[in-house]
């Protein structure tokens, strides 16, 4: 199998763990308020929904931690397969929740548990997918292939958005009533596929020379914070600004289209699913690029962009037509790309490999809970207060501008081990036997 193949196997997973992150993040919006808060207004309902979408993230470093050890004792394939089965389960057990109506408060509550486990299972996938990606990549192309992982997140927004707009067309009472579910109750099929791609692949070159020369750490996450807890902080802190931006598009970005703005669901959706596809298109070129100039140069001008760009975002979103929305979305998503496309692998660079998986996930999860997971609560908490969407795009800027002085401060180490060539073979399962 080539780098280009296992490049492609961690694209499918992690494109399945999205899909399964980002109908929650759809269904927080348009129905939970509803179903699981119902005795709160509106806005204060959205608020609790997207309290529960932010369990997730806070169990996203939990899930780095314990996974991270895993991956870096016992390796990354199977440690990929756990957390795929982790995630797969609860999703498709949210699609069987009873609601409020019928179990009172345990339903939120089953709700928020279910979400915690998504949250510990994408916290040890995003790590060891990267890893799996760049770990087997040549030198030369380890940003390009490191950005098909990325390209998994909007590739997971896609699906889940074409599937919510499909469960759009019900009316709003069959919604509520079994609509919601239809979007988990899918993941399963999609789970599948993704163990049967997953255990074709073997493991990367770099846990199998540590492996093969006993360079195993007892305790990664000890070493971690012990000889990298300030590049951990610094990478977190770098991450912060991409995780605020995405997190405006495509959460609270569709609140604000439909109850703000009078925009359909469907309409919303739509944008959302065509500013997904150019991400899908420029991750790669931006990763690519990143391989000819300094990763940290291509890194920093997206989030610079992507702050000059939060105020002309709400401008053209306030003109309230489809095609003044969709032309912010697509202006932001560029400079976005730029930052996300080579993050994997820069992120990756920061930790020796024999730690890579520990230092890389809760680096990342740490990101997010700054990053996403408190976004949806405090811009609807902020366009609350203020009644102006200023104040998001304010909350973007500093974001972006707090990102930028981390990342300067991130410090790559040499990639060490065996670097793939592309036109080499890479071992599957089938090539044992």
């Amino acid at each position: 199998m080539s780098t280009r193949k296992i490049a492609l196997a961690s694209l499918v997973g992690t494109t399945i763990e999205w899909y399964d992150l980002f109908i929650y993040t759809t269904a927080a919006a348009v129905a939970f308020n509803v179903l699981f808060f119902p005795s709160f207004d509106p806005l204060m309902g959205t608020l609790f929904a997207f309290s529960t979408y932010a369990t997730a993230y806070i169990a996203r470093p939990v899930g780095g931690i314990v996974f991270g050890h895993i991956g870096d004792r016992v390796g990354r394939k199977k440690t990929l397969t756990l957390t795929l089965m982790i995630m797969g389960i609860a999703t498709f057990m949210v699609g069987l929740l009873p609601t409020y109506d019928s179990i009172g408060v345990l339903a939120p509550i089953l709700l928020v548990t279910l979400r915690f486990m998504q949250g510990l299972g994408l916290g040890g996938e995003w790590g060891g997918a990267v890893l799996m990606a760049v770990e087997h990549a040549p030198d030369s192309k380890k940003g390009f292939f490191g950005s098909w992982v990325q390209m998994g997140v909007p590739a997971g927004v896609i699906l889940a958005n074409l599937v919510w707009l499909a469960v759009a067309m019900l009316s709003e009472e069959d919604l509520l009533a079994w609509g919601w579910r239809v979007p988990f109750l899918l993941s399963v099929t999609l789970i599948i596929v993704g163990m049967w791609v997953r255990a074709r692949v073997l493991e990367t070159p770099t846990f199998e020379k540590n492996s093969a020369q006993r360079e195993e750490v007892k305790l990664p996450i000890v070493e971690v914070f012990r000889d990298y807890w300030k590049q951990v902080l610094l990478t977190a802190g770098a991450y912060f600004g991409t995780g605020v931006v995405f997190t405006v598009l495509v959460a609270f970005g569709l609140t604000y289209g439909t109850v703000e703005l009078g925009l359909s669901r469907s309409t919303m959706l739509t944008v959302i699913i065509i500013a997904a596809a150019a991400n899908f298109a420029l991750l790669p070129v931006f990763g690519a690029l990143s391989d000819r100039i300094d990763r940290k140069k291509v890194y920093t001008a997206g989030l610079a962009g992507m702050g000059v760009l939060s105020f002309p975002l709400f401008w053209l979103m306030n003109m309230g037509s489809f095609w003044t929305v969709l032309l912010g979305y697509l202006l932001i998503i560029v400079p976005f790309s730029a930052s996300y496309g080579p993050q994997s692998t820069f992120f990756a660079q920061v930790f020796k490999g024999r730690v890579r998986y520990s230092g890389l996930s809760v680096s990342y999860q740490l990101g997010a809970v700054l990053g996403s997971a408190l976004t949806p609560i405090a811009t609807t908490a902020l366009l609350a207060l203020t009644g102006e969407s200023s104040s998001v795009a304010w909350y973007m800027v500093a974001s972006c501008a707090i990102s930028f002085v981390c990342a300067l401060g991130v410090r790559s180490q040499p990639w060490e081990g065996h670097a793939a060539d592309e036109s080499a073979p890479v071992a599957t399962t089938a090539d044992q036997h």
